[in-house]
C-alpha cells in the first residue's frame, strides 16, 4: 500500500540535506520540495541535492519545484545557466516587433528554461504569471507580468503552459484569481482589493481562458466583495465562488508561501486554514528545521480530489524531452530579445523574509 502524501511543498535549509532533514522528509513523504537561491550554488551541486531529495523521499513522482520565470525572479543564474528576459519584456515584443516574433520568443524562452530544469532534475516551475499589470501594481510583481492587456496575457500564458507540458515540466500559473491590483507586496503585508466582481472580470480573464492548466497558485489578497475576513488563500468562499466557480479552474491548487506576512497565525494554523478553504496543498518556503518538523507532525495528507489532480501532473512529468541544437535555439532567442536587462541577482523574497524573521527573533 502506498504511503499517504503530505499536502505540502516543503523546503530545506541549505545546499545539502542535514541528517534531521533526511529523517523528516522520509517520515513526512511530502508532495514535493521547492528550492531557492540559498539551496543552489552550482549545477553539479544542485543535481546532487535533487538526487538526494528524491532518494530520501523515495518516490519517482516527488515534485521538485523552482521559481524560474526569467528576469528578476530566477534561481538558476549565470554563469552556468542562460539569462532570460522578464515577462514584461516578452510582453513588449508584440508592440516593438510583431505578433509572430513575440510568440516565437515566448516559445523559445519556455523551451530553454525547460531544458535547464530537466538537466538539473526539476519537474515543476512556478510560472507563468498571468496577473494583469496596472499603474499601481506593486513593484514586486509588475515586471513579472506580460502587461496590461488581458487578451495578450491569456495568449502568451497559454503558449507557455502548453510548451512547459510538451517538455515534461509542470507549469504552475499564478496568482489566482489575479494579483495585479495589489499595491502592497504580500511578503510584507496583506493587500486588499476594493473592487467588485464585475470590475475584476479583467483580472479573471487570463485565468478563465487557461483554466485547464495542471496547477495554479493562490494569491494572498483580500477581496471584501467576496470575503471581508479571510484572504483568498484561506477563504472557502473565495476559492469556491471565484477560483473553482467563476474562473472554473480545474487544476491542482497550491497556496502561495504560507510564510508571507500577508497571513497570520502559527505555521500550522496558516497551513490548516488554507487546506480547509480548499487548497490542495500548501507551499512552505522558509526551510527551518523546527517548522519542517511541525509540518511533518501536522500530517495533513492529500485528499482524494487532490490525488486525482496530482495524477494529471504525474502524467506530464513522465514525458521529459531532451532537445538538440540548444545553442542555436538560445542564439535565436537572444537575437529576438536583444540585450537582457541586468537584474539584481541577490533578490530572493523568501530569503528576505528569513532574514527579517532572524532579526525579529
Amino acid at each position: 500500500m502506498e504511503k499517504p502524501i503530505l499536502a505540502a511543498m516543503l523546503s530545506v535549509g541549505g545546499t545539502e540535506l542535514s541528517d534531521k532533514e533526511k529523517l523528516l522528509l522520509e517520515k513526512g513523504n511530502p508532495l514535493g520540495i521547492t528550492l531557492f537561491g540559498k539551496n543552489i550554488k552550482s549545477k553539479k551541486q544542485i543535481k546532487k541535492l535533487i538526487s538526494e531529495i528524491k532518494s530520501v523521499i523515495g518516490r519517482d513522482d516527488v515534485l521538485i519545484a523552482v521559481d524560474q520565470e526569467g528576469g528578476r525572479v530566477r534561481r538558476l543564474i549565470e554563469p552556468e545557466f542562460r539569462s532570460y528576459a522578464a515577462q514584461i519584456e516578452l510582453g513588449r515584443l508584440e508592440y516593438e516587433l510583431d505578433e509572430k516574433t513575440a510568440e516565437k520568443a515566448i516559445v523559445y524562452h519556455t523551451k530553454l528554461i525547460s531544458q535547464d530544469l530537466i538537466e538539473t532534475g526539476f519537474n515543476w516551475n512556478y510560472a507563468p504569471v498571468l496577473d494583469v499589470a496596472y499603474p499601481t501594481t506593486s513593484a514586486a510583481l509588475k515586471s513579472r507580468c506580460f502587461g496590461k492587456n488581458e487578451k495578450r496575457i491569456s495568449k502568451y500564458g497559454k503558449l507557455m503552459i502548453d510548451e512547459y507540458q510538451n517538455q515534461g515540466i509542470c507549469p504552475c500559473i499564478k496568482h489566482l484569481p489575479g494579483h495585479g491590483r495589489a499595491n502592497i507586496d504580500p511578503h510584507l503585508g496583506l493587500p486588499i482589493i476594493n473592487s467588485n466582481l464585475k470590475e475584476l472580470e479583467k483580472d479573471f480573464y487570463p485565468f478563465i481562458t487557461n483554466n485547464n492548466a495542471p496547477a495554479g497558485m493562490t494569491a494572498h489578497i483580500k477581496i471584501p466583495a467576496i470575503d471581508e475576513v479571510f484572504p483568498i488563500t484561506q477563504s472557502a468562499k473565495g476559492i469556491d465562488v471565484i477560483i473553482r466557480g467563476i474562473i472554473g479552474f480545474k487544476g491542482f491548487l497550491i497556496s502561495d508561501s504560507i510564510n508571507m506576512q500577508a497571513l497570520s497565525g502559527t505555521i500550522i494554523e496558516r497551513a490548516q486554514q488554507s487546506i480547509n478553504a480548499g487548497c490542495d496543498a500548501v507551499c512552505y518556503c522558509m526551510g527551518q528545521e523546527s517548522e519542517l518538523e511541525q509540518l511533518v507532525d501536522w500530517g495533513q495528507v492529500l485528499s482524494d480530489d487532490a490525488m486525482n489532480r496530482f495524477t494529471k501532473i504525474k502524467n506530464i512529468i513522465k514525458k521529459k524531452k531532451t532537445l538538440n541544437n540548444l545553442d542555436k535555439l538560445a542564439n535565436d532567442y537572444q537575437s529576438i530579445i536583444g540585450k537582457i536587462e541586468k537584474y539584481n541577482d541577490n533578490y530572493d523574497a523568501t530569503e528576505v523574509l528569513r532574514q527579517m524573521k532572524e532579526i525579529k527573533n
